[in-house]
């Protein structure tokens, strides 16, 4: 990208907590842009204390903090960010999260339990931003917890456009459980290729396969999710492909939680390719051999400099391929 000048919000600013270093240094490159310094210390009693070295008033701010593992030591971090950067006058926050924790506890499924997904939307914005960007939620509803405006971005548009270049003329989509089917749907319409569901019902904190609605035998597989936590739905999702006769097995999915024991069991796995991306970081040790991570640097890069200069954000989807 050539250099940014300011706009109507001011001049872009970067800044970056300590969740995701790598891919926030990406967009920087992306938009060349530098991330804007600032320190932040852990104190001995676990305090985070943070200072912005530079001044930011009336610029346009972009924060980019993911809230994935330590979770709760990553969402402080975030908001007292969030904080500092408010009292610092600029004109405009957006928080940009590459993934949301707390996204799967979205509705009172059981008496006297939190809407934990809710109260991340209100402490976000309470905290101090304007805006928000995020990838892949795991219930497009979530957009409405929040009080703010703010943008949801898919990384499929990315995932689909790698198989569309690996050129699997006999695959079929299946998509791990019923609550992921019309993403699965999506992505099977924009690569050209037959859907098939696993149905399967929660047992205690795993997750046991039933059947497969759909035909794979014979064909190669690409099973698809949002995320994979521990793994469980992806081995179930692999058994019973196995058991119907595919061929070739790929799992596909935006975020790479990987929560015990998920790489033990992806490394059990006879499959051919897992294929992510990095808004979760994947340190060395959980990056398995068959494990290809896609960036999404560009596409959150891209989003960052429509939002600054006021244009349409629903173009970056035709950009990357996005399909409805």
């Amino acid at each position: 990208m050539s250099e940014h000048k300011g706009g109507m919000h001011g001049t872009i600013k970067l800044f970056s907590g300590t969740g995701c270093p790598a891919l926030a240094e990406e967009i920087s490159q992306y938009l060349g842009i530098p991330l804007s310094p600032r320190d932040i210390i852990q104190f001995p009693n676990e305090n985070i204390f943070v200072r912005l070295r530079e001044s930011i008033r009336g610029q346009d701010v972009f924060l980019i903090q993911t809230t994935s593992s330590p979770v709760n030591y990553n969402v402080m971090e975030l908001l007292i960010l969030l904080d500092a950067l408010k009292r610092a006058s600029p004109d405009r926050i957006t928080a940009v999260i590459p993934y949301l924790s707390y996204a799967r506890s979205d509705k009172k499924d059981q008496p006297r339990v939190p809407i934990t997904a809710r109260l991340m939307a209100d402490i976000i914005g309470a905290a101090g931003a304007d805006r928000y960007i995020l990838l892949d939620l795991h219930a497009d509803q979530i957009q409405g917890f929040f009080s703010i405006p703010g943008d949801v971005m898919t990384v499929f548009s990315i995932l689909s456009n790698y198989f569309r270049e690996k050129r699997l003329d006999n695959a079929v989509v299946v998509a791990s459980d019923l609550g992921f089917a019309k993403k699965a749907r999506n992505l099977a319409a924009e690569l050209g290729m037959p859907l098939a569901f696993v149905e399967k019902r929660r047992v205690s904190m795993d997750t046991e396969a039933l059947t497969l609605v759909g035909e794979v035998d014979g064909h190669d597989i690409i099973i698809v999710d949002d995320e994979v936590d521990t793994g469980g739905t992806m081995v179930n999702s692999v058994k019973i492909v196995r058991e119907h006769g595919a061929r070739d097995v790929y799992l596909c999915f935006a975020h790479a939680v990987f929560s015990p024991p998920a790489v033990e069991r992806l490394r059990s796995l006879s499959i051919e390719e897992i294929v992510t991306t990095n808004s979760v970081p994947i340190p060395p040790e959980k990056r398995l051999p068959n494990l290809t991570v896609l960036s999404v640097a560009s596409l959150l890069g891209e989003v960052i400099q429509r939002v600054h200069e006021g244009r349409s954000v629903g173009e970056v989807f035709q950009d990357f391929q996005y399909f409805e």
